[in-house]
């Protein structure tokens, strides 16, 4: 396959793809005939205040053999081969079939690169499958009852699944094109595989995920809700098995992937005598604007052209004090979600559908912290956690209703919720707060700062009336479980993998889904499947 980068059309062209297509053949010299031409990748240039679309064309000829030596047509066109993969596998067949813990994206992918390899592994999930976590979750919107294992952080899916679907990562692993090919296999909307930045969002996300689950099943594959994991056993610093709230389960090899909520999982690890690490994550809370005002501050006067997806942003900002702050999982024509797992605290996060239609956009505004700021202590940096979220409900007066400010008066230090065009969109309801309050003053100072200097390069951000509303604090796992770096075994217990974001390396549905493929490939390189 040839790529053609950097094609470059106005928003006017009446049919881009089309004309796309077009100028990759012209700069290939070929006639339409003796070559197939589609979507790469399509991303939207809007840095000089008229967007315009940016094309890549993958151009297929008849005779793939002749593909090579066009690559050097232009300085714009590169030869690539669709990545293969192979797995190898061990000599010696595992006694017991692997466990997997953790049904989010780095257990789900784990469990199916497994099943696909004919291992037939064993899946724990703490939660519930997606419908009664469907449920779970809507019971908790409407009357402020929350289950402690079905929320918006457990339960079939994991975090994930209640997002924006976002699959975009900096990540140039080759195994990110497993990943995609998994998505569009079970559903997911073609194009995921060329646009810039890609989504499925969260309605579209459910079905994948039955779908992927389902294979795993169809394949050998068991999967067990509503089990969590509560001990591991071992001899002479080798796996023999775990401990569950249903049973003990005798095992000799387990991917870790409980996602970057389970604390108490955290806490047993600890416990046991395993080799935890702070890890530097960040606090904050979630910034609404409407999305108009987002798309005029990107598009400008190109805002509301069919053309254009709805705008999305990433900022950042280095303050005084040497910390970042800056914008995560932002979700355009999205809401605020009600993302608690623990009684008594209040958890921000946001999500989209996958037309991303709503009003506001949200996104995560949030500073960084890191292990100077907990005593390199992984306990203090949960307990962090758990306080500024117990803070959160205080202010919020209760019944999970979560504190809010406008920028304008957090910027003042004036403790304000003046509303005006931004309606907040966190479903249990909000409460006047004075946010700063809520976090140690440096980093109050330090937030100030990032959103001051975000409406210098957003115009959005100058608006008095965005709402804030907190507090975000689980933006990734606080600690890390160390792992070899060659085989990804725990370095203190040989069978365990720690595994995703709640081990500390993902962040993420894309990077978690690609650790969780990595971990099963590396458990395979040593390990045949089970006998029988």
């Amino acid at each position: 396959m040839l790529l053609v980068r950097n094609i470059r059309l106005p928003l006017a062209c009446p049919d881009p793809d089309a004309e796309a297509a077009a100028r990759a053949l012209r700069t290939l010299h070929l006639p339409p005939h003796k070559a197939a031409c589609g979507v790469a990748k399509l991303s939207v240039d809007a840095r000089h205040g008229k967007p315009v679309l940016v094309y890549t064309m993958a151009v297929t000829l008849n005779d793939e053999g002749e593909e090579s030596a066009l690559a050097g047509a232009s300085p714009c066109v590169c030869f690539t081969r669709a990545p293969q993969f192979a797995f190898p596998t061990g000599q010696v067949p595992l006694v017991h079939r692997p466990v997997v813990v953790g049904l989010g994206p780095a257990g789900l992918f784990a469990a199916l690169l497994l099943a696909r390899s004919g291992y037939r592994p064993l899946v724990l999930e703490r939660g519930p499958d997606l419908d009664r976590r469907v449920r779970a979750v809507e019971r908790f919107e409407r009357e402020g009852i929350l289950d402690e294992n079905a929320n918006i952080q457990f339960g079939e899916g994991g975090a994930g699944t209640f997002s924006d679907g976002k699959l975009t990562t900096r990540v140039g692993d080759p195994l990110c094109a497993f990943v995609t090919r998994a998505f569009l296999d079970h559903g997911a909307p073609q194009d995921i595989a060329w646009r810039q930045k890609p989504h499925v969002g969260t309605d579209l996300l459910r079905g994948i995920i039955r779908s992927i689950r389902g294979e795993i099943e169809s394949l050998g594959g068991e999967v067990r809700f509503d089990t969590a994991l509560t001990g591991l056993l071992s001899r002479d610093g080798i796996l023999t098995g775990i401990e569950t709230t249903a049973e003990a389960i005798p095992c000799e090899q387990v991917i870790l992937a409980v996602g970057h909520s389970a604390r108490d999982t955290f806490a047993m690890l600890h416990r046991t005598g395993l080799p935890l690490e702070c890890k530097p994550f960040s606090v904050g809370f979630r910034a609404e604007h409407l999305q108009t005002e987002i798309d005029k501050s990107l598009y400008h006067e190109a805002a509301g052209h069919p053309a254009l997806p709805p705008g999305e942003y990433q900022l950042s900002q280095h303050v005084d004090g040497g910390r970042c702050v800056y914008t995560f999982c932002m979700c355009p024509g999205g809401t605020v979600c009600a993302a608690a797992s623990e009684a008594g605290g209040v958890v921000t996060n946001g999500m989209s559908l996958h037309a991303r239609s709503g009003p506001n956009a949200n996104a995560a505004v949030v500073v960084s912290v890191d292990g100077k700021d907990f005593d390199n202590d992984p306990a203090k940096a949960v307990a962090f956690q758990q306080r500024l979220e117990q803070a959160a409900y205080r202010a919020g007066g209760g019944g999970y209703l979560a504190p809010a400010e406008t920028v304008g008066s957090f910027l003042a230090g004036q403790g304000r919720l003046d509303l005006g065009t931004v309606q907040p969109s966190y479903p249990r309801g909000v409460t006047p707060c004075d946010l700063g309050a809520l976090l140690p003053g440096e980093l109050s100072g330090a937030l100030r700062q990032g959103l001051t200097a975000f409406g210098r390069k957003l115009a959005a951000y100058r608006a008095p009336d965005g709402v804030l509303t907190g507090l975000e604090t689980r933006t990734s796992s606080p600690v890390r479980l160390l792992r070899d770096r060659e085989t990804l075994q725990c370095t203190a217990l040989a069978g365990l993998y720690p595994c995703g974001e709640g081990a500390g390396y993902a962040g993420g549905i894309m990077t978690a889904a690609v650790d969780g493929v990595r971990c099963a490939a590396a458990l395979m390189a040593q390990n045949a499947p089970p006998a029988g």
